[in-house]
């Protein structure tokens, strides 16, 4: 099940969010700056999925935008990043 969908761009700064689980606002903004920590700080050799509390976070960078994903940690990582 995805959890919540954000486009950030490099300097952290969210583009688009969309939660399907209810979190508050403060709660939000701290997952959004965790997220980017998390992804940016990555070397471009290493793969798109990371371990995030008990999710899974699937992210690709395109055009200077970060989409990242957050699924259920026993969700098939392939199936949430393909098209």
């Amino acid at each position: 099940m995805i959890r919540f969908v954000l486009v950030q761009n490099r300097q952290g700064k969210t583009r688009l969010s969309k939660w399907y689980v209810p979190y508050n606002a403060a709660e939000k903004n701290k997952v959004e700056g965790e997220i980017h920590r998390a992804v940016v700080s990555r070397d471009n050799r290493s793969t798109n999925f990371l371990e995030y509390r008990n999710y899974k976070i699937i992210y690709r960078r395109y055009a200077g935008l970060f989409f990242s994903f957050c699924v259920d940690a026993n969700d098939n990582e392939v199936s949430s990043s393909l098209p």
